[in-house]
C-alpha cells in the first residue's frame, strides 16, 4: 500500500449562507495522479484551495503526512512549498523574467543560494521546454509558455504533490496541447499530481483516480475505467453524457 501525503477528512466550506462544499473525504497517495471532474460551481477549485489555506475551510480536516495543517507549529509556508500550486492564471509575478519567477522561491522560502536556485530553476526551464525564455518577462511570453513557467516555478521547489487548477482553461486551445503535454510528462515520472481539469481525454488516459464532484460533496471516486465506462451513479452518467457529446 502506497504511503498517503495527503488526507481530507470532513471538510466543508461556506461563504455566507451558501455551502460551496460539505463533508468532503479523500487522500492522495504517493505517486498518484488523481483528477477532479464535474461542473462548473461544483466546489473543485475551491477543494484545492482549501487544502492549502488560500481559502479557510469552515469545518473539517486536512492532514499532511498525518498533522493537521492548521495545528499551531504547524509551518504553513513549509507545506506549500511540499505541496505547490499550479493556477488558471498562472499568477506570475510580471516585473519579474521567467528564471526570476523561478528563483525567487526558492530563496526566499527554501534558503538556497542565488547560484543553486538558479541551478535548479534552470533545470525545470529545460525540463518544460522554456530554456530559451529564461530571460523573458511573462508579457512576452504566450499562455501556455506562462503556463510552462508556472509549471516549472511550482517543481524547482521540489515538492511532493503538485495541485493544478484548471491549467488550460485560461489557454487558447492551440496552447492546451503543450501544457497537457508536461502534465503527462510530469505523471508519467511518479509526482503525485492532483488535477482539476475539464479535460476529459487527460483525466481517462493519464490519471489513476478519476473523482466526480456535484454540489460540493464527492459523487463517486473509482478508476478511470469505471468512471468513464460504468459509472455508479446516473448522476456522474448524466454529466458525462453530456460532456463528451461535445
Amino acid at each position: 500500500m502506497s504511503e498517503t501525503i495527503v488526507e481530507v477528512r470532513h471538510l466543508s466550506k461556506s461563504f455566507g449562507d451558501h455551502e460551496v462544499l460539505r463533508d468532503v473525504d479523500f487522500s492522495v497517495a504517493k505517486g498518484e495522479v488523481v483528477s477532479i471532474i464535474g461542473s462548473s460551481g461544483s466546489g473543485k477549485s475551491t477543494l484545492l484551495r482549501c487544502m492549502n489555506l488560500l481559502e479557510k475551510p469552515s469545518g473539517g480536516e486536512v492532514r499532511f503526512h498525518g498533522q493537521n495543517i492548521r495545528n499551531a507549529g504547524f509551518s504553513l509556508q513549509m507545506y506549500r512549498a511540499r505541496v505547490g500550486m499550479v493556477f488558471q492564471q498562472f499568477n506570475l509575478f510580471n516585473n519579474m523574467t521567467a528564471l526570476e519567477n523561478c528563483v525567487v522561491g526558492q530563496m526566499k522560502v527554501l534558503h538556497r543560494s542565488r547560484a543553486e536556485a538558479e541551478k535548479n530553476a534552470m533545470e525545470y526551464l529545460t525540463k518544460v521546454g522554456m530554456e530559451c525564455f529564461v530571460r523573458a518577462k511573462p508579457r512576452q511570453l504566450s499562455g501556455g509558455q506562462k503556463q510552462r513557467v508556472a509549471i516549472a516555478r511550482a517543481l524547482a521547489m521540489n515538492p511532493e504533490v503538485l495541485l493544478f487548477d484548471e491549467p488550460t482553461s485560461a489557454l487558447d486551445p492551440e496552447m492546451v496541447g503543450e501544457v497537457l503535454s508536461v502534465m503527462k510528462t510530469l505523471a508519467s515520472s511518479g509526482l503525485t499530481m492532483l488535477v482539476v481539469t475539464h479535460e476529459m481525454g487527460f483525466a481517462q488516459d493519464v490519471c489513476n483516480r478519476v473523482v466526480f464532484m456535484d454540489g460540493g460533496v464527492i459523487v463517486e471516486s473509482d478508476t478511470p475505467e469505471v468512471i468513464f465506462t460504468h459509472p455508479a451513479q446516473p448522476r456522474t452518467r448524466e454529466f458525462l453524457a453530456r460532456i463528451l457529446d461535445k
